[in-house]
């Protein structure tokens, strides 16, 4: 047996699902009994058989990864409940197994996951998604890339229609229905609050009425900015028109169509608008948002004029 055959002879028993107890399968992925699949490359010692040391890193393999999913969405599994969660997650793994070395891109198929496996989020389904988008935001916004800001001398000769500015891209623009903004904050909350299991149920109960008034809540647009500051992720609520100025920079239109587009359907009054986006962009730079910045803010004004 060569080392890539052994190597993945392994790997598709440690990846196979654990039984409802929590055990090793006792049937091999080719069919065969697994005690002899584990013999097959694995030597016993004095304490253990072969299948019983395999079947240690096939539950380590899986409570790793069902502890991540944990972690990185306890919104999501505050919405879905716990025992669902877990039944989705492995459900998930088995069929989208991890392809990156790194536990950090776990999750990165499980919304497309979701919209085509609806049943798990049946019931609360745009506020799960809405929460899952949310959650992988905040993942994005942590880790994302930042680029340096433009120079004074690299915004010469890019005046009026030739004028562009980026985005940081690890700010992330979400349109959600619900404010599960508020909620996730609610549940990160109340994890950081619970000792013992008088307070988990406690917590429990909580998050159980929290999620219940805002599912029987209408749904409406709301406009979300996930941005890193110093470290750590927030998120901040945008109107409609930050949202779609800021994701019209990002997809590389001049500042000046950005704008038009921004408050072509604007409720705003058009003699509030400049010192609207003026105020916007300077939100936008004192957060670190922008990274090409013209501090000609009245030329910028003049354009919506």
């Amino acid at each position: 047996m060569t080392l890539v055959s052994l190597q993945r002879a392994i790997a598709r028993a440690v990846m196979q699902p654990l039984t409802s107890s929590e055990r090793m399968r006792r049937s091999a992925p080719d069919g065969a009994a697994m005690t002899d699949y584990a013999a097959r490359f694995i030597k016993p010692n004095d304490r253990l058989t072969s299948f019983e040391r395999l079947e240690i890193y096939n539950r380590q393999y899986w409570f790793r990864l069902l502890s991540s999913l944990v972690e990185d969405f306890p919104g999501l599994r505050a919405i879905v409940g716990s025992k669902r969660f877990e039944a989705m997650s492995t459900a998930y793994l088995t069929q989208c197994p991890s392809r990156s070395f790194t536990l950090r891109n776990l999750g990165v198929g499980l919304e497309r996951w979701l919209r085509k496996h609806p049943r798990w989020i049946r019931g609360n389904r745009l506020l799960a998604l809405d929460m899952l988008r949310l959650e992988w935001a905040d993942m994005e916004a942590f880790d994302g890339q930042a680029k340096p800001g433009l120079r004074a001398e690299d915004l010469e000769g890019k005046a009026g229609h030739d004028l562009r500015l980026g985005i940081q891209p690890y700010v992330r623009l979400l349109q959600l229905h619900y404010p599960v903004d508020d909620l996730l904050l609610t549940v990160k909350r109340g994890q950081d609050q619970s000792i013992g299991f008088a307070s988990n149920a406690v917590q429990d109960r909580r998050e159980h009425n929290e999620i219940q008034a805002v599912s029987r809540q209408k749904p409406a647009r709301v406009f979300l900015a996930v941005y890193r500051l110093d470290f750590s992720v927030y998120f901040r609520r945008i109107s409609q028109e930050e949202y779609v100025l800021l994701s019209s920079l990002r997809n590389g239109k001049s500042v000046q169509r950005a704008i038009e587009l921004a408050f072509h359907k604007s409720a705003l009054p058009s003699p509030d608008r400049p010192s609207s986006v003026q105020h916007s962009f300077q939100i936008w730079a004192t957060l670190g948002w922008v990274c090409q910045q013209d501090g000609n803010l009245q030329a910028i004004k003049e354009k919506i004029n």
